[in-house]
Parts: structure tokens; sequence; C-alpha cells
């Protein structure tokens, strides 16, 4: 007998019905999300796009955690995306228990980690290490000039998805799709003397509007990729000018920002099974579904 079936912890799929206690769980953790559309839009992609489980605990739903396979085969990433427990059941077990069966026959994996002083040492605990912070930065995209040679342009979710797809091997069409229909969303590519160059979505509700993912061509050096990021930013119009991206620390534009007068509102710590399963100095993850 496992130590969570002797605590009486059953970890199973989450289903509709499971969505009011995920969303009392989200928010009794202090989460700050659109609950009217994007949250639950969010619940939705991972139940049909990944994996999403709840912890049982006497007939109660005391936690949830969810994985999504990024690239596919034996270069498959799977990537943590939730993992949280009712504040009533800490100390229980519970969280070990749900990412014991995420991570179940999985070898490559990854997270963006919280600080929270439980988060790292179990996650670590499954064999991954923290690699570098992902900083979460705000600014002003009026601050920002476009780069000489750059232009962006709106596009479909699918031709991003393809782009991206020439570029990494990894097939992004189910995100991108999800990112274009939230709050102000859109798909965007940028191009330098017109040539694609960089692809990603765009959108998000209130404060968490920006770049929601953005991929570079690996024609461009780490100038060029970090020139990709201010122009799509440059290009965004929120109507009290604010915007938000979360870049890696060794990312070119992360310096370029800073500069800039943007500012780090926080940050997490991508956690990964070994270096190099996402490159810090070329992709614009998103901090939920990479």
């Amino acid at each position: 007998m496992t130590a969570s079936e002797s605590a009486g912890i059953g970890v199973r799929p989450a289903g509709p019905g499971d969505l009011p206690a995920i969303i009392g769980i989200a928010k009794a953790t202090g989460q700050d999300e659109d609950w009217d559309r994007v949250y639950p839009s969010y619940l939705g992609h991972l139940m049909d796009h990944g994996r999403l489980l709840v912890a049982d605990r006497g007939g109660l739903v005391t936690g949830f955690g969810a994985t999504i396979e990024v690239g596919t085969g034996s270069q498959a990433i799977c990537m943590l995306t939730d993992l949280f427990v009712d504040p009533a059941a800490h100390g229980t077990g519970t969280g070990r228990a749900i990412l014991a069966e995420l991570w179940s026959g999985s070898q490559r994996r990854m997270t963006f980690s919280s600080l929270h002083a439980n988060a790292l040492p179990l996650y670590t605990s499954f064999g991954v290490d923290a690699w570098w912070p992902l900083l979460y930065l705000r600014g002003d995209v009026r601050s920002i000039t476009t780069p000489p040679g750059w232009t962006v342009a709106a596009a479909q979710p699918e031709e991003v998805a393809d782009l991206e797809r020439d570029w990494t091997g990894v097939d992004r069409t189910s995100e991108h799709r999800l990112w274009s229909g939230w709050p102000a969303g859109s798909s965007l590519v940028a191009s330098t003397d017109g040539t694609p160059a960089a692809a990603g979505s765009a959108g998000g509700p209130g404060h968490e509007y920006g770049i929601c993912h953005l991929a570079a061509s690996p024609a461009l050096d780490s100038e060029g990729v970090g020139n990709a990021v201010l122009a799509v930013l440059s290009l965004l119009s929120p109507a009290d000018g604010q915007a938000r991206v979360c870049l890696p620390a060794p990312h070119r534009a992360t310096r370029m920002l800073l500069r800039s007068g943007w500012r780090i509102d926080e940050f997490d710590l991508h956690m990964a099974s070994e270096p190099g399963l996402i490159d810090p100095f070329r992709l614009v993850p998103n901090a939920a579904l990479g």
C-alpha cells in the first residue's frame, strides 16, 4: 500500500463536474485569474489536450494537477502545468500523490516552479533541477521603438503554428488557437526585411495582456531574437500602454527591456530533468503551457 492510499487519497482524471472544486482550490491558493472566461477555457484545454487530475479524499477534491506533452516521440517533454493543493490538505501527501501519477513513465520532465517553500524540494525529489529564472516583465510598450527592418502582421493561429513547427519541430497548433481566443487575442508573424523570423500569439485579460508565446527562426542570432521580441511588443496597443512578457533570464530581450524601463514583477524557476530541454536564449515561453 502506498502512502497516498494509506492516507485515503485517490487520484483520478478530472471531469467537467470537478471544475467548481478546481477553481475553488485555485482561488484558495491565491491565484489571480479571469475566472469567467480564460481559466475555464484553460482547464478545458488541459482536459482535451493534456492530463488534468484531481486528488479525492473522502469524496472531496483536495488538489489538482496537470501536464501536457511538448513535442512527440522520444523527444517529447512532459511539462507540469499546474499542481495545487487545498491549504486544508497541506502535509497530507496530496501533491506528491498527484505528481507521481502525472510524471509516471516520463523521463524528460519540466515545469516552471513557483517559489513556494514546498515546491522546489518536491519537484527535485522527482528528478528535476532548477536551471534559470523565468522573469515576468511588465512595462509600457510606448517605450519601445520597432527595430529597423522589422514589421509585424496579424496571422491565423495555424500559420503561426506551421512556422513554429518548421523551426522547432514542435506542433503548438492547439495552444495558438487557445491563446488567440483569449481577450484581445491575436496571432502574429514578425518579419525582418520581408522574411518571417518570429511567430507567436498575444493576448490575455487585464494586467496579464502581452506576449503569450513566441518562437524564433533558427536563422536569427541572439540580437535578432531580442529584436523580434521588441518588434512584437512595440506593435501591441493595450489601452493603458502596459503589457507583460515572460522571459528566461538569459534571453537577450531581458536586458533590452530592462534598459527601456521595464520592471520585473515576479519570477518562477525553470526546472527540468536535464538542461537544454528548452532554449532560454531563443524561446519566449508561456509560463502555463510552455
